[in-house]
């Protein structure tokens, strides 16, 4: 390691920690070149943290290992318990319909430091398909002290609030029963899909601080609160032609929560901006655009 490189140098200090949540469509549409674009814009972003939501995984290989090989990072890998909603719809509309039984679908996290501990909790369902929500959550051994980092994926019907707000009180309940073990360095953060818009109820308990939240004197911070006045942020874009042919409205749904930051400002937000709004080479990678979050060391 060079010294303009060493963990103690000005340089070292000064880098943020660069966090990532993408939802990357599982394994519908040319899955081949989009991960080639998944890698492409990951490897440009240089992230320390990623959360991916929708990865797959065949018994042979697994997206979020394929990524983590050819990035140099850790994985972390949570596989849905009840992947047959996705499974019938791969059959319906991908390319792998004679084998969508056997590909599995959860979530992941990607690390360029070690990973100190994984955990997985299983989101309620709310009465009605259980669709194996789950949420992963890794403390990860950051330069500047360790990082309770979870990532999750929630109900994604437009009509299942009140199954978004059930799912959100055990992930934050969750979140902090992490930050509790993680005993200091970075504040939490809270990642992912919420298939809901900043001002719901589900968000708004999710930080705790607009609407009473699961966890006394617990408050997450929008980390899109951070970001240029005016910023809108839309994660799911008309834009992309593979949002525009679902005939719903642009929205934010991707989102990095992250708790409140001590008085030295330790793990507060410096900037939050969108990447992936673009195809890679003609090629959408996702039909989500992925957020990327710098946090002060």
């Amino acid at each position: 390691m060079s010294p303009a490189t060493s963990p103690d140098s000005p340089a070292a200090a000064a880098a943020p920690l660069r966090l990532v949540t993408w939802n990357v469509w599982w394994r519908f549409g040319d899955w081949r070149a989009r991960r080639e674009a998944l890698l492409s814009v990951l490897r440009a972003e240089q992230p320390d943290v990623v959360g991916l939501q929708e990865v797959w995984a065949t018994e042979d290989e697994n997206l979020a290992g394929w990524l983590g090989e050819r990035l140099g990072m850790h994985v972390a890998w949570s596989p849905s318990p009840s992947p047959q909603r996705w499974q019938r719809r791969l059959a319906r509309t991908g390319e792998d319909r004679e084998d969508s039984g056997s590909i599995a679908f959860g979530n992941a996290v990607l690390s360029r430091h070690p990973l100190l501990e994984e955990r997985v909790v299983h989101l309620p369902s709310g009465g009605g398909e259980d669709e194996g929500r789950t949420a992963l959550q890794v403390l990860v051994d950051a330069p500047h002290g360790v990082l309770p980092f979870t990532t999750t994926h929630l109900n994604s019907s437009p009509a299942e609030s009140a199954v978004r707000v059930a799912q959100v009180r055990d992930v934050v309940r969750f979140v902090a029963d992490g930050h509790r073990r993680a005993g200091g360095g970075y504040p939490p953060v809270l990642t992912g899909d919420f298939n809901a818009v900043e001002t719901s109820d589900e968000v708004r308990v999710a930080c705790g601080y607009e609407t009473p939240g699961p966890v006394e004197d617990f408050v997450l911070v929008d980390s899109w609160r951070f970001a240029e006045p005016g910023a809108h942020g839309l994660t799911w874009d008309r834009r992309n032609p593979w949002v525009a042919r679902v005939h719903q409205p642009s929205a934010r749904i991707d989102y990095v929560l992250v708790g409140l930051a001590p008085f030295s400002g330790h793990g507060s937000v410096r900037s939050v901006r969108l990447t992936a709004t673009d195809p890679v080479d003609g090629v959408w990678a996702s039909d989500h655009a992925a957020v990327v979050v710098d946090l002060e060391p």
